[in-house]
């Protein structure tokens, strides 16, 4: 149930964007999660529902390794050692989703959970308990284009939230409840990204997409903003080692420096720590490699949305954590992945130097 405070419904029109309104929502919701009745997700209360780009089909390539790599795995994250292993072999085609667009009335954004009808959807973490919401009233159509896997690692939000913010033109004003720290500020700005931010709201009209397939459409979008990113003339180098160090969850590459020196000295790399990088720092780094190396995670992401097409991702994974959803972003684009896999445990690992080079040398 959601109600206008008689005091903000007095409000005069300049003021509208003030007004408050009052919800049980969040109580609702938990209560029906203390009863064990589950609640659909919130695209079952759309009024609306249309398909921006259709479904295709795309070749999932051959992950370029050593024939010693994938007995090494043992262990994986976001689906089974088998599964992830499949995507690494390739030699098949996967099919992509359809984008699709959805109209809301009357949606509450409440504590990183958004409501509408009887349905909701987590988009963060909740930080509060308290299951009353008081939400400015939002009189114009709003577009949201963030995800919770977005707003939980920084590269979904690079790879695909900013992706999804391509769509918005035109179906509503964007909003994000994603703050403005680290590379977010450069990046909006390099790509004129001016969404409008808040923790909560009550949505006259909201529009969400289902954005997630790596379908051909979505595959446009990441060129365009990879030519917006990087330009027409990046120079071109033989590659880069972004440096992860103990950013990020707990995923320690012990002779990190021993393998970005090694290849700095041997193959020509470049080597950057992204983290005290600028954009533009990253971007003279990236935009033009031959191959984007380093361990897992989201910091390599800055690296391949900006690497020319037929440049390749070089990944180190650890051995218990084996994780192919950058191999997603290169299938998508036509571009080779590479990979090595550790020695140790899921938090502290160390990479062969000279499987390395000889995985390089496949390329």
């Amino acid at each position: 149930m959601s109600i206008g405070l008689p005091l903000e419904a007095a409000l005069s029109p300049r003021r509208l964007a003030q007004r408050r309104v009052l919800s049980a929502r969040p109580a609702a919701a938990l209560a029906a999660r203390l009863l064990k009745r589950p609640r659909p997700d919130i695209v079952a209360a759309a009024v609306e529902r249309w398909q921006i780009a259709p479904a295709s089909r795309s070749e999932v390539r051959r992950a370029r390794a050593l024939p010693e790599q994938y007995e090494r795995i043992a262990g994986a994250e976001f689906a089974s050692v088998d599964q992830v292993v499949r995507h690494f072999r390739g030699g098949f085609e996967a099919e992509h989703d359809a984008t699709t667009a959805y109209r809301l009335k009357d949606a509450l954004l409440h504590d990183g959970i958004l409501y509408a009808g009887g349905g909701a959807r987590h988009l963060r973490r909740r930080s509060s308990a308290f299951p009353i919401a008081l939400a400015p009233h939002e009189e114009a159509r709003m577009a949201l284009f963030e995800s919770w896997v977005g707003n939980r690692w920084f590269g979904n939000w690079l790879s695909d939230d900013c992706l999804t913010y391509s769509l918005v033109e035109g179906l509503g004003a964007p909003f994000t409840t994603r703050e403005l720290k680290g590379h977010v500020p450069a990046y909006e700005h390099a790509m004129d990204m001016r969404p409008r931010r808040g923790t909560s709201a009550f949505f006259r009209e909201l529009v969400l997409f289902d954005d997630a397939a790596h379908n051909e459409n979505k595959r446009l979008r990441a060129e365009a903003m990879r030519r917006r990113l990087a330009g027409p003339s990046a120079r071109r180098h033989p590659g880069v080692f972004l440096l992860r160090g103990r950013t990020g969850d707990a995923r320690i590459l012990l002779n990190e420096r021993a393998v970005s020196e090694h290849l700095a000295q041997r193959r020509g790399f470049t080597v950057l720590d992204p983290s005290n990088a600028t954009l533009a720092e990253i971007v003279d780094a990236c935009g033009g490699a031959e191959v984007v190396a380093g361990v897992e995670g989201s910091h390599l992401v800055h690296g391949l949305v900006t690497m020319p097409p037929g440049a390749c991702a070089f990944v180190i994974q650890p051995p218990l954590r084996a994780v192919s959803a950058l191999k997603l972003l290169t299938d998508r684009q036509g571009q080779d992945y590479a990979m090595v896999v550790g020695e140790g445990t899921q938090d502290a690992f160390t990479a062969d130097i000279d499987e390395i080079e000889r995985t390089l040398d496949l390329l």
